[in-house]
């Protein structure tokens, strides 16, 4: 295990009752020892996955473990316990408890020596040589895989006095455990190479133990299974059912080969292994990817500890269903729109992420086009739009030449908005069959001038009618050119009739309407709509309707000649927008002591971050402390909006912060309406923390208090999730 685990690293006699107090026990070691930088940050990682499943394994096993930001490098920590320690395992406390601390970008290679130590923990005498085990140097190295179990077990004295009161009870841990997993027959050829997947030729050496309920289908031949495990974090009930798994398909005489879906990537199940194998066995509890592979078989589909805690019963299950002939549907069955998103969404949520897919392909497009656009302006004042083609005329020496250079580049840009929101919706429901009408549909919006709402229509009618078409069932020798030939052909031909003889005319008229309807708005409407985009824009910080806004008001001036009121929307989302990070980094700077360490930080980037109008700044603040964060920094962004509309600012780029300042219409009130946010959120937010108190590790703050208080809270911020757990 390198020196991921050192004799520091070791307690022999764990006084913690209770799983937060051991997993508290074991990180002081590493927060000792420099591999963790902020304890309560850390701790609240910690009870995040442990909220998502129990870590505790039948056989005395506790495994709290999570990636996070505050861990330096990958580390593992080991306690011992006397009285046991709940865990959650259905076989009740853990006696040996593992913590397992990965970095949030930890590197395959670390994750892999991660993986081999779940792996060993399915081998029994691994467990009880650390169940004996008399001094922490050994354990260390035991762990680490510098001695073996039985070297280990040779090192210790007659009589062990710090493990005294555990020896009696290790060797009724260990036989429960051989009773409660299949290890103890193949743990011996195992202990030396715990991530080696077993060989084929292997599987025979046990047939002799074959399940005799189900009979072998082919008696010449073993049965033989493939298998899926990944777990949330990838780290360690992934390959401790692997292990599991692997072990008991030996026992029970089949060929059984796993794929871990683990943090370290996954290498897939050679397709010939798939299309031989006469069942399957998905050991998960996040969604399998490629699970089409697998369509068609005896299959059965359980959570990932069922994998750990009773590998045998899932073979025999998956023997019977091949016996009796039960299998999946076949993979003609199911359609890219079936298989968008996680299991059990409904099509509310898919339609999001499909339109989110589309947008956020967009958003590059609209950065580059405009800021060009905004750059031509600034070089060649508001008349650079009627310059003729730089293809035409193009003066190096000439200020003017390389404005209309800019413009014209970043209208093409512009042009492909419409497009590209288009393929890439068909994109997120049909995958790559999708673009080709998705983009088509979307070309033919623009002729039309159907805007942006002929491309939404355009991108959800292309992916519907490439899902259509992939449902009808085809002869074998025409699959090699529908993807090429068949369907952009007939689902080109299909949106093509839909946008120009069906639907194009009345969204057309739609867009006009709600162009002149924006044309149109003045006085109190105005505020109001401005006051409602920055509510949009501070509610989820870059989310769904953070874009819902920013989309509406790139809309309206992607075009050649935008109206005033569209740029005055452009302006109102983009002081909106910058306000969340600002207000973090002021009052970060004000009142650092209502702040931890990490989100002081925070608050030095963010101040960049807000002002370049990217509100994702934020984020960090809103993951910690969502009730406090998000209600101040809404109150600020909508005021904003409204004093932004009411100030009449224009802007005719779409992003750029602060640095598009001299591009916006009444820059010096502008100004005042993104201050006047800042301040308002930053005074909210300093006002709700201080009635908390102060923060873990802050001056003057009460860390114990504060450690809790956040460890409460992980759950809550857990659902933000802005990076991997």
């Amino acid at each position: 295990m390198s020196e991921m685990i050192t004799a520091d690293l070791v307690d022999l006699d764990l006084s913690a009752d209770t799983k937060e107090a051991a997993a508290r026990a074991l990180a002081e070691r590493m927060a000792a020892l420099g591999r963790v930088t902020d304890l309560a940050g850390f701790l609240a990682d910690v009870a995040t996955r442990e909220a998502q499943m129990p870590t505790g394994l039948d056989g005395g096993i506790g495994i709290p473990h999570c990636r996070s930001a505050h861990v330096t490098e990958p580390t593992l920590a080991f306690g011992r316990s006397a009285a046991g320690i709940d865990f959650g395992a259905a076989d009740g406390p853990a006696d040996l408890v593992f913590l397992i601390a990965a970095p949030a970008g930890a590197d395959d290679a670390h994750l892999t020596i991660l993986s081999a130590l779940a792996r060993q923990l399915m081998n029994a005498e691994f467990t009880a040589a650390l169940r004996s085990v008399a001094d922490t140097a050994t354990a260390a190295a035991l762990i680490r895989g510098d001695v073996t179990p039985q070297e280990a077990a040779a090192a210790q004295p007659e009589v062990a006095p710090a493990s005294g009161e555990v020896a009696p009870a290790s060797g009724e841990a260990a036989s429960g455990s051989a009773q409660t997993s299949p290890a103890d027959a193949a743990a011996p050829a195992e202990a030396g190479t715990p991530d080696a997947a077993p060989a084929p030729s292997e599987a025979p050496a046990a047939k002799d133990t074959t399940d005799p309920v189900t009979a072998d289908p082919t008696p010449e031949q073993p049965f033989r299974i493939v298998a899926v495990t990944s777990c949330p974090t990838g780290i360690a009930h992934t390959y401790m059912a692997a292990e599991s798994l692997e072990n008991a398909g030996r026992e029970a005489g089949v060929e059984l080969v796993v794929e871990t879906q683990g943090s370290a990537g996954f290498a897939r199940l050679d397709p010939a292994l798939i299309a031989a194998a006469d069942g399957v066995i998905l050991a998960h509890d996040v969604p399998v990817r490629d699970k089409d592979r697998f369509a068609g078989k005896p299959t059965v589909d359980v959570g990932v500890k069922a994998g750990i805690n009773r590998p045998g019963e899932l073979i025999a299950e998956v023997r019977q269903k091949a016996a009796r002939g039960e299998t999946t549907a076949p993979a003609a069955a199911g359609t890219p729109v079936e298989r968008t998103g996680e299991p059990g969404e409904g099509y509310g949520t898919k339609l999001r992420k499909w339109l989110m897919s589309g947008v956020s392909y967009m958003v590059p497009f609209v950065a580059a086009g405009g800021l060009l656009i905004a750059i031509g302006f600034a070089l060649g004042g508001y008349k650079v739009n009627k310059a003729p083609s730089v293809m035409d005329h193009f003066v190096w020496t000439q200020t003017d030449s390389w404005a209309a250079l800019m413009f014209q580049i970043g209208g093409v840009a512009f042009a492909f908005l419409v497009p590209v929101l288009a393929g890439y919706i068909a994109y997120g429901i049909a995958d790559r069959p999708g673009l080709v009408p998705g983009f088509v549909g979307g070309s033919i919006a623009l002729t039309i001038n159907a805007g942006f709402l002929g491309g939404l229509a355009a991108g959800l009618i292309s992916g519907a009618v490439v899902t259509a078409i992939q449902r009808v069932r085809i002869p074998q020798a025409l699959r090699g050119i529908m993807p090429v030939v068949v369907i952009p052909l007939i689902s080109s031909a299909v949106v093509g009739f839909l946008m120009f003889v069906v639907i194009g005319k009345p969204i057309a008229t739609a867009q006009k309407g709600m162009t002149d309807w924006l044309s149109g708005l003045s006085g109190a409407n105005a505020v109001l709509l401005g006051a409602l985009l920055g509510l949009m824009m501070c509610f989820d910080l870059g989310g769904p309707v953070n874009k819902v806004a920013y989309t509406f008001a790139t809309a309206g001036i992607a075009v050649s000649d935008p109206s005033d009121s569209a740029m005055k929307i452009m302006a109102a989302v983009m002081a909106a927008g910058m306000v969340p990070p600002l207000a973090m980094a002021l009052a970060t700077t004000v009142r650092g002591r209502l702040f931890t360490e990490t989100e002081r930080e925070n608050g030095k980037a963010a101040w960049v971050l807000g002002a370049s109008f990217i509100s994702e700044g934020a984020i960090p603040f809103a993951a910690a402390d969502p009730l406090r964060v998000i209600p101040s920094a809404m109150v600020g962004g909508a005021l904003t909006g409204a004093l932004s509309m009411a100030f009449g600012a224009t802007l005719r780029a779409p992003h750029g912060g602060v640095f598009v300042v001299p591009l916006i219409g009444n820059p010096f009130l502008y100004l005042i309406a993104v201050a006047a946010g800042v301040c308002t959120s930053t005074a909210l937010v300093v006002a709700l923390k201080t009635l908390r108190g102060s923060a873990p590790g802050a001056p003057g703050g009460e860390r114990e208090k504060g450690e809790h208080e956040q460890a409460a809270r992980a759950g809550s911020a857990d659902r933000e999730q802005p990076v991997a757990a």
